[in-house]
């Protein structure tokens, strides 16, 4: 049985995440951390969910804190901290002010729970990522971001839309950065174990129309109703439960790459890869994509590599 800590717990997308890994059996104990000066709207968070639990029947320990000693023992941590993004505003253009803040955090834990893994949700979530690794001094395999996790999900739901099948039909992802470079993996899309590429109704796909929706959907949801909540809190609670449930499972998440596809990365960016997800941490896996998928993972990969350098060389408190 383990403990999850939510950095930025009074946030609606800490909130809800709250909600959703509350269902998670592996889970014993959640601790909501948030800054000085929100202890009452903490408290009252806290009192809010005892009172879930006791009427879902959930027997979690929940406890709220504003000092992030009290992570310690921690089994993951999630950091959902930050600026939060405006209508029309680029993920980029938060990076340096959302660093600030995450570094410092990041230097506690890992002081204080160096055995645990870090799930980083604040955008840009690929530059965070790094920042999170580089800050904390933890292995790579211990700090991943949600990356294009969210995406490669959106992706599958229009896919099994367009065929008409279950959305469990469709396996598909979307790697590089979750943002304006993402790169939709087509060569690895199938429905029903069968590639795309070989169902006649795929020349008909509005290839360019799917992916500009998903690319758009956080910035039409934000416009529509302040913020994406739902779709980041779920996705946040089943990386949690393959975490801790040691699931083995194939998940694009934004992760510390070293060669993995087509010898891209170097090893001094996080970015969207498929990586096996276990209790150990994460674990990017090489595969081998079409050509032009390359060459625009490469460009998403020079676009990242760019703007966490700049970050990184403005991040010295």
């Amino acid at each position: 049985m383990s403990k999850v800590t939510i950095i930025g717990a009074t946030g609606n997308v800490g909130a809800f995440a709250t909600y959703a890994i509350s269902s998670n059996p592996h889970v014993r104990e959640i601790l909501l951390y948030g800054r000085e000066g929100r202890e009452a709207l903490l408290r009252g968070i806290t009192q809010d969910f005892i009172d879930s639990f006791a009427a879902r029947g959930r027997d979690i320990k929940i406890s709220w804190t504003t000092n992030l000693k009290d992570a310690t023992g921690s089994d993951i941590i999630i950091i959902s901290a930050g600026i939060p993004r405006n209508p029309g505003q680029d993920r980029l253009d938060l990076a340096r002010e959302n660093a600030k803040l995450l570094a410092p955090i990041a230097r506690t834990i890992g002081v204080i729970a160096p055995e645990t893994k870090i799930l980083v949700v604040t955008n840009p979530v690929d530059v965070m990522t790094c920042v999170v690794l580089k800050k904390s001094g933890l292995k790579p395999s211990q700090v991943f971001g949600l990356g294009t996790h969210l995406d490669s999900m959106r992706l599958k739901s229009l896919i099994a839309a367009y065929f008409k099948v279950h959305v469990s039909e469709v396996h598909t992802r979307i790697i590089g950065e979750h943002g304006e470079s993402m790169v939709p993996l087509w060569s690895a899309t199938t429905i029903g174990g069968i590639k795309i590429s070989n169902l006649p109704a795929f020349s008909q796909l509005p290839v360019n129309e799917i992916i500009e929706s998903v690319k758009s959907s956080g910035n039409l949801i934000i416009k529509d109703k302040g913020s994406t909540v739902y779709g980041p809190g779920e996705a946040i609670a089943s990386l949690v439960k393959t975490v801790l449930g040691d699931e083995n499972r194939i998940l694009t998440v934004s992760a510390y790459i070293k060669s993995e596809i087509h010898g891209i990365g170097k090893g001094d960016i996080c970015i969207g890869i498929p990586a096996r997800i276990n209790r150990n941490g994460v674990f990017p896996i090489s595969i081998r994509i079409d050509e032009s998928e390359v060459m625009e993972f490469r460009k998403s990969v020079e676009k990242i590599r760019t703007i966490t350098r700049k970050v990184l060389a403005n991040c010295t408190e």
